[in-house]
């Protein structure tokens, strides 16, 4: 006969040690191995943004040209018996070019002088005589008729001596036309003559040209569509023209070097070219140091106006959709992302400017774009000040 003793308890002794073990635990469940893990959320960084003014800069192509330019022709025919200047050289107004043999214009010269001293001796006869007449005829010494023909007389040497001055004065030009002079300061190119050769009054082909280039004009085009979409803007205050009213211009050359000095736009033409839809735009730049050339192809850079409710945020933000809009994707206040569809009509340095789509305090994700998408949560943090730093005011699109 079992007592109650003797009954086995090892089993029930274990199961209740389980127990208080359990309860001794901080009160987390505990997961079995096959147990889901709940959802990590990503973290991603955002640009609160803000407008800010930025200028409209726009880059146009064209090309310089002297600022003052003039071909030598000859204005007398013949021989040229010497050249004056080096090739390449700088000269200045007035200054000699070419010596055209004289030995012809000298000897018109002399001999229209000569014809000046004939009719000049001729007047002062003629005026002595008339001079006479005119008091004979008082003491009716003469008749009226032989006074007048005297007097008609003494006019006429009178008109012959006008008309040899101007013969004089003719051959002086012609003869001064023997030495070709440059009509402006500037650097004279090549030669197209050399001392010995034949040239010949007003002739199609230059002897030399001469250019000025301590300031160089630059012909630029814009399109006729884009000056009116700037023009638009400008009217519905969407841009506005800068305080002063001044358009400064900077020049790219070649070679992708940024030109050290700024110019400033002169005019534009007012007309459209029919065979291109666009504008011609002159912009004056100095060169002191002749560093552009004339027919140099550069890319100008000129600030048409402010757009001071414009946004800025970086390239990496940008995406585009199937359809091939721009996006950006946005942390609403919820934490959760939306895809917003922004116009950015262009780039400034390494950021995008936003016209629409953005307002002032949106959070835009600028890195982890590949971890969400709309409709996501996220854990949002914001940029450092190296990512939010806006670009340089002036600094010209890509």
């Amino acid at each position: 006969m079992y007592t109650a003793r003797n009954l086995p308890f090892k089993p029930l002794g274990a199961a209740l040690v389980g127990v208080l073990l359990l309860a001794a635990c901080d009160g987390q469940p505990q997961q079995g191995p096959n147990a889901a893990a709940p959802p990590q959320v990503p973290a991603v960084t955002v640009l609160t943004v803000r407008p800010e003014p930025v200028p409209l800069v726009i880059e146009l192509p064209g090309r310089t040209t002297p600022r003052l330019i003039a071909e030598i022709r000859p204005q007398v025919t013949g021989i040229v018996k010497e050249r004056l200047f080096e090739e390449g050289s700088e000269v200045r107004a007035g200054q000699i070019l070419y010596h055209v043999d004289p030995a012809p214009y000298e000897a018109a010269y002399d001999s229209a002088k000569a014809n000046l001293a004939r009719a000049e001796a001729n007047l002062f006869a003629a005026q002595l005589k008339a001079k006479r007449y005119a008091g004979l005829e008082k003491s009716n010494s003469v008749s009226k008729q032989d006074n007048d023909e005297v007097t008609a007389v003494a006019k006429q040497a009178e008109a012959e001596v006008a008309a040899a001055k101007a013969a004089v004065a003719s051959a002086a030009i012609d003869l001064g036309f023997t030495e070709l002079k440059s009509p402006i300061d500037g650097r004279i190119g090549r030669s197209a003559v050399t001392p010995g050769a034949l040239v010949t009054a007003n002739q199609v082909t230059a002897l030399a040209t001469v250019q000025q280039l301590d300031s160089v004009y630059v012909d630029l085009t814009q399109s006729s569509a884009e000056r009116l979409r700037i023009r638009r803007q400008l009217e519905s205050a969407r841009l506005k023209r800068a305080e002063d009213g001044a358009v400064p211009v900077k020049l790219v050359l070649e070679d992708g070097s940024l030109y050290g000095l700024e110019g400033k736009l002169e005019f534009s033409e007012i007309f459209v070219d029919e065979g291109t839809g666009s504008v011609t735009l002159r912009a004056v730049f100095p060169n002191p140091d002749r560093e552009l050339l004339p027919g140099m192809y550069v890319r100008a850079r000129l600030t048409q106006g402010v757009n001071h409710d414009a946004i800025l945020v970086p390239h990496a933000a940008l995406i585009r959709n199937q359809r091939g809009e721009a996006q950006m994707m946005v942390v609403n206040a919820e934490d959760q992302v939306e895809a917003r569809t922004v116009e950015a009509e262009r780039s400034l340095a390494d950021q995008w400017v936003v016209t629409e789509g953005l307002a002032a305090g949106d959070r835009v994700i600028v890195e982890g774009l590949q971890k969400v998408k709309p409709g996501a949560s996220v854990r949002a943090e914001e940029a450092g000040p190296s990512k939010a730093e806006p670009a340089a005011a002036g600094t010209a699109p890509r």
